[in-house]
């Protein structure tokens, strides 16, 4: 009976085991925890509560990534988007000048949008017509991406005048984000079951004698959900209805990142899982896609900005997640972060650097397969690959990977290779970077 129960999130016992696709979404939910600090911090500098954002938060995500389980029947987990958060509070609000509740009824316009072209599968359209190789840098240019997160938030790198980035000088936040990584290597190569999820333990609970894992004074395990009420539809639709061009544009720029962000992490994390075929296509994807468009539409409603899908979901994906189980659990620990949120805060960033950057190790594996002799495939792969981390942008990479393949191939007289999909994105991707200069 149980068997039949998990066979909604696509759970099959005999390919697949309840203890690897629950501890799967345990590691998934501790990477991408932070969130669940740093998204209040951020969209309060916007004006907006942050006890409430902070609900606003765990209910969006928990939402989506039930969507995503129960729909889509994948691994993935969502919550609202790093970057696109950022976008939100210090460009459409302290720039740009618009309200916080302009700004989140933008966020809903995107995610009515998003909705519809998914049921359309226009968004599906768009990563069938990426070529194989892209595809293959894309999932080699995230592992990189996420390394970078992970070295950047452990403190291992840090920001230079002169180099703009450089090693730091060693303190026991690095020193406990490199031990983890050491640590986890050897576990993974040990093929100890949960070797990410244990180091992530591990180096929380060595952190605390070292100050870095930092525990309140008046900590307590427990405490009762806020009221998503100061936040919750809250929209101020006046520049819409007075059809503000500028207004336009900032949705099209959202529903833009957002598109290329969810993709990227798509494609990226099933191709390095071996969940793609051999053409490199995804089974179930246009699920996927509106399971990340219902999270951004019900996000907005709560009161927060653009939820996407998290690239952190390869590290469950790594520990053996396949199916919407792995999803699932993410998203019951979600529900659980609102009575338990001061214990899931606790973990520190260095904990989970581990995780992050052996996971980019596993990502970039793909890149033997890239025809580095041919120069109209090898430099667009190479764009893609180098600009996701330069650029701290998974859909930049995407963007300026696309623009130079279709452009280099027309160079070479390969332009019938392209799809007709591919030329209408790279007149968009040319409107996107000349139309600010206007």
């Amino acid at each position: 009976m149980k068997y039949k129960l998990l066979s909604f999130l696509g759970f099959d016992h005999s390919k697949h085991r309840i203890r690897t696709e629950v501890l799967a979404g345990v590691t998934t939910f501790l990477t991408m925890s932070y969130i669940l600090a740093v998204n209040p911090l951020i969209l309060g500098d916007a004006g907006m509560d942050k006890a409430a954002v902070f609900s606003a938060t765990v209910i969006a995500a928990a939402v989506a990534t039930l969507v995503m389980a129960f729909y889509a029947k994948m691994p993935f987990a969502l919550a609202s988007g790093m970057g696109l958060n950022a976008f939100f509070a210090y460009t459409l609000v302290a720039v740009m000048g618009y309200t916080w509740q302009e700004a989140l009824a933008a966020v809903l316009f995107e995610g009515v949008i998003f909705i519809l072209l998914t049921i359309f599968k226009v968004r599906e359209a768009i990563v069938n017509a990426i070529p194989l190789n892209l595809r293959y840098s894309i999932s080699v240019g995230i592992g990189l991406f996420i390394a970078y997160i992970g070295l950047k938030n452990g403190g291992v790198i840090v920001a230079s005048d002169s180099t703009i980035t450089s090693l730091c000088s060693w303190t026991p936040t690095s020193l406990v984000a490199v031990a983890g990584i050491l640590i986890g290597a050897a576990l993974l190569k040990l093929n100890v079951k949960g070797a990410l999820f244990i180091t992530i333990l591990l180096m929380t609970l060595i952190g605390i004698p070292f100050g870095v894992t930092q525990i309140p004074e008046d900590f307590s395990l427990m405490s009762l959900p806020s009221s998503i009420g100061p936040v919750a539809l809250k929209f101020d639709f006046s520049r819409f209805i007075a059809l503000d061009v500028e207004y336009l544009i900032v949705v099209f720029t959202l529903l833009f990142m957002d598109l290329f962000d969810t993709l990227g992490t798509l494609i990226g994390a099933s191709t390095s899982a071996g969940m793609a075929d051999k053409n490199g296509r995804i089974h179930g994807l246009n699920k996927a896609l509106m399971a990340d468009a219902v999270g951004t539409t019900v996000g907005a409603l709560c009161g927060t900005s653009t939820v996407t899908t998290y690239v952190e979901s390869t590290t469950g994906i790594a520990e053996g997640g396949r199916t919407g189980l792995t999803a699932f659990s993410v998203a019951m620990l979600f529900l659980l972060a609102l009575f338990f949120s001061p214990l899931f805060l606790v973990i520190p960033s260095a904990a989970t650097t581990s995780a992050l950057v052996l996971v980019g190790v596993m990502m970039i594996r793909p890149i033997t397969k890239l025809d580095f002799h041919d120069m109209s495939e090898a430099l667009p792969c190479f764009v893609t690959i180098l600009m996701m981390p330069f650029t701290a942008s998974i859909s930049e990479g995407i963007v300026l990977g696309m623009l130079s393949y279709v452009i280099v191939k027309v160079l070479v007289g390969k332009g019938k290779e392209l799809s007709w999909v591919m030329y209408v994105l790279a007149a968009f991707f040319v409107l996107k970077y000349v139309a600010p200069l206007f």
